[in-house]
């Protein structure tokens, strides 16, 4: 028998490892008692980690459309697009929503150009900064600001990405934008901790008095892993501490920073060198036992949106040390639960890093702080319940 709810047609860009895929998933699992969702997917990157795990387990079956990827490929792109027409025109969704930028390019244009009413796009990060040239920043800029001219509401993160989207970039009137942080289940992240901490450090050979600094993520340029590595190697120098640095992730520069590690001295993990001071772990998708097994977990990105490596840490109970990028200082408190610094400040961050790695009762402190602030703000019952309201009203009106 059809269903009298509301029809909300989710598109997402692939299912990674991610904030997106975490916020498309419980959207389309904990909204069903007020709606029916429809979840499209597009597909991940080969180098890139699936995440197809996280929408099994909430029993959601995506729709995909293999000729959608990241890279902007016109022929594959206008095959997305007519793809998610037809879809459109099958399901005939009340709301569409779409998920980070491509499937906002492609799944905007189809709603728009199928008479959709409400359409609603969430930015989970944005290329504006720190990835291409500045002609083709350009470009994807004009084409993001006539996206906007079609789209009802746009979901930021965090109050800083809105007022980076709406004033600096200039995308759409603040007006047209809301803010609905992130929400996760979090509570793997704060079960059995004792257990995993002694299984991940036997794992990777971390002794009892090693001060275990953790950084997690795609190994590309963007995430600047190239500062982490120089920034362990200055504590290293500096510290009578027993330190070793973990990088959970892989990607295109897996290569170039294990070649700079050894250039460091900085030796990766090897079952013959006991002396290693860095571990390339690959990809793992049990990060709440990776959080267990760290001491300190940084961030050294060049552009974000809101890190979810970040929420899951201070869930963990992790002291931070990270870029003041993106969304980041509206998900941590600043000298409280993370120590900042600007993007490419590598002298600070290495500063900030070797405070944390000689101050126990500093690591100690920040990391109580932590837990208490993001289990109070980034539950995914938050998240569900803020989207519906949105949903609801703009139905209403």
């Amino acid at each position: 028998m059809p269903s009298n709810k509301p029809r909300i047609l989710r598109i997402i860009n692939r299912l990674n490892l991610g904030g997106p895929t975490f916020n498309a998933a419980y959207l389309s699992k904990y909204l069903e008692t007020d709606f029916d969702t429809m979840l499209v997917s597009g597909m991940k990157d080969d180098a890139e980690e699936s995440s197809e795990f996280i929408v099994k387990n909430l029993d959601l079956h995506p729709v995909y459309i293999p000729e959608m990827y990241r890279e902007l490929n016109p022929l594959r792109d206008y095959k997305s697009y007519y793809k998610l027409k037809n879809i459109i025109e099958t399901f005939k969704p009340d709301i569409v929503h779409t998920h980070a930028a491509k499937a906002g390019a492609v799944g905007r244009l189809a709603a728009h150009h199928c008479g959709v009413k409400h359409i609603v796009h969430t930015y989970h990060g944005h290329v504006f900064h720190g990835y291409f040239s500045p002609a083709k920043t350009r470009f994807f800029l004009e084409i993001e600001r006539y996206l906007a001219t079609k789209t009802s509401k746009i979901i930021a993160l965090s109050k800083s990405q809105k007022e980076e989207l709406s004033d600096t970039y200039k995308i759409a009137p603040a007006d047209k934008f809301e803010i609905i942080q992130l929400g996760f289940d979090l509570k793997k992240f704060t079960e059995d901790l004792p257990s995993k901490r002694e299984a991940f450090r036997e794992q990777y050979q971390i002794k009892a008095d090693e001060i275990a600094i953790g950084i997690i993520g795609r190994l590309v340029p963007i995430k600047n892993h190239e500062m982490f590595l120089r920034a362990v190697h200055y504590v290293s120098t500096m510290t009578s501490k027993k330190i070793k640095a973990v990088i959970v992730g892989d990607g295109e520069e897996r290569l170039k920073m294990e070649q700079l590690a050894n250039e460091l001295g900085l030796l990766s993990q090897d079952s013959h060198n006991k002396n290693t001071r860095v571990v390339f772990t690959g990809w793992r998708k049990d990060v709440d036992v990776c959080n267990a097994g760290l001491d300190i977990i940084c961030l050294t990105s060049k552009n974000e949106g809101t890190p979810v490596s970040l929420i899951e840490a201070q869930a963990s109970g992790k002291p931070i040390v990270s870029t003041r990028v993106g969304g980041i200082e509206d998900i941590v408190i600043e000298n409280k639960t993370a120590l900042l610094c600007k993007s490419e400040d590598i002298a600070q961050f290495s500063s900030h890093l070797l405070q944390l790695v000689e101050r126990t009762e500093l690591r100690s402190k920040m990391s109580n702080l932590g837990v208490d602030h993001v289990l109070s703000h980034f539950s995914y019952q938050r998240l569900c319940s803020d989207m519906a309201t949105l949903y609801k009203s703009m139905l209403a009106g």
